[in-house]
């Protein structure tokens, strides 16, 4: 009896350190009040890589618009709740007409005027462009130009201009569009623009505007991959920082103004990598406050697979220690 007792408490103390252990691991993968979805990933698996995406929240749930690696093109999945996503179906597949296009990804999609539009990223012949269509489905798209929108122009873009994050400022009644630019592999910074009718854009004499640190050596290589969401009085950033080409980590910034003056959150990075399917990587957030909480969706890697997941947060304050104006 005694041996019983004694084999029934050793378990228990191995469930309880199994269990401790677990909690501290999962603690260090997420800060300042984010924590990752139990039920992640929450799209990919038998569909292969899925990477990269944007959402809109909608009546009745969310629309996602997901890179397709395989089908190389835009999918569209739904969700009642931002948790639990329908199967992809391509919405946008390549234009053999357009030779700059040949593999389609990265997109952003913002609903103006009932209508939805479109910046994704073109690939080809080892070069990125940035292309534009609209739809007032979400589903059919028409392509708004046979030629990119934005190019790689200037030195730091290199080859390659890609992950367009725009938003419609009612204001100033015109488009913003942060894009990432340079290497083709994984871009080097996050350059800025302007448009009154999405096809033509004025780069800002300035960039690239936001670049990496290399005093923080989580982001020491480069930054990437941005989204940016116009609040009240400031700009936040959600970004991917680069340890190195192959290790990434997602963090944020916020800005008076989208251009200038960025200050880093003081806990970055926000989300690592954990030890089951984005244990490689953690890639392009995109997030939503949706009254309550907030939900930001990002692409896990493990060796060459990557897949969707969620993280969230409880409240609006993100945990900023001081303003940015």
């Amino acid at each position: 009896m005694q041996n019983l007792k004694s084999s029934a408490k050793n378990i228990i103390c191995s469930i309880a350190l199994i269990l401790f252990f677990t909690t501290l691991c999962r603690a260090q993968e997420t800060v300042a009040g984010w924590v990752k979805y139990d039920g992640n990933p929450v799209l990919g698996g038998s569909f292969g890589t899925i990477f990269d995406i944007t959402v809109l929240r909608e009546v009745g749930g969310y629309s996602m618009w997901s890179s397709w690696r395989p089908q190389k093109s835009i999918a569209l999945s739904t969700s009642a709740d931002g948790l639990k996503w329908t199967d992809p179906v391509s919405v946008l597949t390549p234009n053999a007409d357009n030779k700059w296009e040949s593999d389609l990804n990265r997109p952003c999609v913002v609903k103006k005027d009932r209508l939805y539009h479109m910046w994704y990223t073109g690939q080809a012949d080892g070069k990125s462009w940035i292309g534009y269509a609209t739809s007032a489905d979400g589903k059919a798209w028409t392509r708004m130009s046979k030629t990119p929108v934005l190019s790689a122009e200037s030195p730091w873009e290199k080859t390659s201009v890609m992950c367009p994050s725009v938003i419609w400022d009612a204001k100033a009644d015109i488009y913003k569009m942060w894009y990432s630019a340079g290497e083709q592999y994984e871009p080097d910074a996050i350059g800025y623009a302007t448009s009154t009718d999405g096809i033509n854009w004025k780069k800002n004499t300035e960039n690239p505007i936001f670049k990496n640190d290399p005093s923080n050596k989580w982001e020491q290589a480069k930054v990437t991959a941005c989204q940016v969401i116009k609040q009240q009085n400031d700009y936040l950033m959600f970004y991917i920082g680069f340890r190195d080409v192959d290790y990434a980590q997602i963090g944020l910034a916020r800005s008076p103004d989208g251009i200038h003056n960025w200050v880093r959150h003081p806990q970055n990075p926000i989300i690592r990598p954990g030890n089951g399917w984005d244990a490689s990587a953690v890639y392009k957030p995109y997030a939503i406050f949706d009254g309550k909480k907030w939900l930001l969706w990002y692409n896990g890697r493990k060796d060459g697979k990557e897949q969707i997941g969620v993280v969230l947060h409880k409240g609006r304050d993100l945990g900023f220690t001081a303003s940015p104006n």
